[in-house]
């Protein structure tokens, strides 16, 4: 077991990372409440797997659970999803003193703790991900929200979690995309601000794919410390935090362009947005020219999708796709922010990026596409 504690003063948390801690969840909860009761949001795939291994395990400490599920998937992060939500919990009966779960990957992280935020503006929630991808990045660091038609996540608020127990165990029921996906925001931190996580990756990647149980906790713990480390710096992204978004800039137009569908999961999206911040910072002069081709090789040799041409079905041109770009919540005086990098493990924010380099590198990935 390993515990990584977000310091935020007044609101700080431990998120506990190790197998078996749904069995054990009654006792990592229970000095939370008040009363032995607590609401669970989930999704319907998360529910089919875990949901009775939860119950069983607050089950032990006498807690009482009830549950709702919502349908699976990024369309769920919605206005009626929410409103939907908040009234369950309110029919619940849930007060301010008690405890709402999110037991689920990202979507259900970001929708339930928006929930949270705003339900007697304020309840405390603890996060219970189920994913690569949540376990690493949604489920730490207190951002919660929906999505608009405009963009992704445009809608949301602060809130911090009381609590993260990520139980490495439940990773082995992720469909084989689905985790690999994920991994895209685990090696996103090697990138961002550590080159020697990202030397690690290069060698242990294929073991933590292959389900080495020491590997995922190492990688898991490793990417919430460096979030932890940023966060308790700068909580609601008025400056370095940002730098935890390397590769969504170009990952949110993607998943705009392909209607947060299946054909673009966020953590593929991610991958291929490292791709191309690397690839434009090396165009750039500011990284050297191997860079970009060694995220690439490591990216490919974990069968992560890498390029445009990596995307199934159409796509928008290069104008639509920078006019998506500009509907990022970064976009600062109508001015574009972009994560750049200067060497692998060193990135850095910048708004000084021409917009026809921008529209040349998207041009020549579309081309590569459609031949």
């Amino acid at each position: 077991m390993e515990t990584v504690k977000v310091d935020l003063k007044t609101r700080s948390y431990d998120i506990h990372i190790g197998p078996g801690l749904l069995a054990e969840a009654g006792a990592y909860i229970s000095p939370f409440l008040r009363r032995q009761r607590v609401a669970v949001v989930t999704d319907s795939t998360v529910a089919d797997l875990h949901l009775e291994a939860l119950r069983e395990g607050l089950l032990t400490a006498n807690i009482e659970m009830v549950a709702l599920t919502l349908p699976a998937g990024e369309q769920t992060k919605n206005w009626q999803v929410l409103g939907q939500t908040v009234e369950w919990l309110l029919d619940q009966k849930i007060e301010r003193n008690d405890i709402v779960i999110a037991l689920g990957g990202g979507v259900i992280g970001d929708l339930v703790g928006f929930a949270a935020a705003i339900l007697r503006r304020g309840v405390q929630f603890i996060q219970i991900p189920t994913s690569l991808l949540a376990q690493v990045d949604s489920s730490v660091g207190g951002k919660t929200g929906i999505n608009a038609p405009q963009g992704k996540n445009l809608i949301g608020s602060f809130h911090q979690p009381a609590l993260v127990l990520a139980d490495i165990a439940v990773l082995e029921s992720l469909k084989p995309r689905d985790f690999i996906a994920g991994y895209g925001e685990v090696v996103k931190y090697g990138l961002l601000g550590d080159s020697e996580f990202f030397n690690w990756l290069e060698s242990n990647g294929a073991a933590l794919a292959g389900g080495d149980q020491t590997a995922r906790i190492t990688a898991v713990k490793r990417a919430c410390e460096m979030k932890a480390a940023i966060v308790e710096r700068d909580e609601t992204e008025q400056g370095e935090r940002a730098l935890l978004n390397l590769g969504h800039t170009f990952c949110h137009a993607l998943e705009a362009a392909t209607g947060y569908s299946d054909r673009l999961l966020h953590g593929e999206g991610v991958a291929i947005g490292c791709a191309l911040a690397f690839e434009l910072s090396a165009r750039l002069g500011l990284c050297a020219q191997e860079d970009p081709s060694r995220v690439r090789a490591h990216l490919k040799a974990m069968n992560m999708k890498t390029d445009l041409a990596d995307i199934d079905g159409d796509l928008p041109d290069a104008a639509t796709l920078v006019a998506l770009m500009a509907q990022d919540k970064k976009v600062v005086d109508g001015q574009l922010k972009f994560i750049l990098a200067s060497a692998i493990g060193k990135s850095f924010i910048t708004s000084d990026v021409p917009k026809e380099r921008v529209f040349d590198l998207l041009n020549e990935a579309l081309r590569h596409k459609n031949h």
